[in-house]
């Protein structure tokens, strides 16, 4: 039996994950992450008048209760699930960014007549398409994340993230196959919608500045605090911050189970559109007592209560809708002329 084709698949499955700058695993991101959390922490004893001892600071970052928690162990296996059985699941999507973008362009250029080139600098147009796009990303992420928590058959889907008990960054992994094609799709949308109005306001092609195929805002942000987000780090953005940003803590708040904080700080990096549409909630500066995941889920972090207990339950919802639609209509057909 020849295995050399899997191995090359791991290796390279694992490479992408761990070694490419627009991953969102990535070594390098991980290790600003941690140096981040360790400083805060060394600043918080400081501040306090305590002293400062490795030891402490290690389990302070490391919580045994969190490390050895059934929650966290659940997580280890979404992430070798998600990328090693179902790494290529973007390449799922029914949308295809690049045709959709295409077919934006095609139709401005006949509504409006071919464009003219911008006279703007390379670099100029560069930026602002990289602004445009990554302003797309996190519409789309917003628009996915509210539709998931709002639409009683998705919300099967995504409430599987939210079972976690405990956060780390491992939690980023737990997810249903199904919400991450679904995400896939609307993020290739709303990206291709954004990519065809900024390259026919150019007039040209024009590329986003990327490293290793992802935005390079977003590789910023990944590199700066959202690992911070899936963890027990309370760092909160107040102020005028706290409503252009979603700081660890606004998405700490998004995971509580107390129902003050339900449907709130849907999105990723940016609070803009939670500040927008009415969905913000901006954190205190002290850390608010919270808990997360459902105490009456019992087959939390087990392959039938998040893999298969969630088709079962939307295939529940289906067909629930579909006979309340047949039972609108019946009405209808029984007054048509025989």
């Amino acid at each position: 039996m020849d295995i050399s084709a899997g191995i090359a698949f791991f290796f390279g499955q694992l490479g992408k994950l761990l070694f490419s700058l627009g991953s969102h695993f990535s070594l390098t991101s991980l290790s600003a992450a941690l140096a981040i959390a360790t400083a805060f922490f060394v600043w918080q004893r400081i501040k306090r008048g305590r002293r400062l001892r490795w030891k402490t600071i290690l389990r302070a970052l490391f919580p045994r209760r969190i490390m050895r928690s059934r929650s966290h162990q659940a997580d280890i296996g979404y992430l070798l699930f998600n990328v090693f059985v179902f790494g290529v699941v973007f390449g799922w999507a029914l949308l295809s960014y690049q045709s959709v973008s295409n077919g934006i362009i095609a139709s401005l250029v006949a509504l409006f007549g071919q464009p003219s080139p911008s006279a703007l600098p390379p670099y100029v147009g560069r930026a602002i398409i990289t602004l445009m796009l990554f302003l797309a990303y996190e519409l789309g992420y917003w628009f996915n994340h509210w539709l998931s928590h709002k639409v009683p058959l998705l919300w099967e889907f995504h409430k599987v993230h939210h079972t976690a008990q405990v956060l780390t960054p491992l939690t980023n992994f737990r997810v249903h196959p199904v919400y991450t094609w679904i995400f896939a799709n609307i993020l290739a949308l709303s990206a291709a919608i954004a990519n065809g109005f900024g390259n026919y306001w150019f007039g040209d092609t024009t590329y986003q500045y990327a490293l290793a195929d992802t935005n390079i805002i977003l590789v910023l942000f990944i590199h700066v605090y959202v690992h911070l987000q899936h963890s027990h780090m309370w760092i909160a953005f107040r102020g005028l911050a706290g409503r252009i940003f979603v700081s660890p803590a606004h998405h700490q708040v998004h995971h509580s189970d107390n129902p003050k904080h339900f449907n709130k700080n849907f999105g990723s990096c940016l609070a803009l559109w939670d500040w927008m549409f009415g969905t913000l909630y901006v954190p205190a500066k002290e850390r608010e007592p919270l808990t997360f995941g459902f105490a009456d889920h019992p087959d939390a972090h087990t392959v039938k209560g998040e893999l298969v207990n969630p088709l079962i339950n939307a295939a529940g919802h289906f067909k629930s809708l579909t006979s309340r639609r047949r039972d609108e209509l019946a009405p209808v057909v029984e007054r048509k002329p025989i």
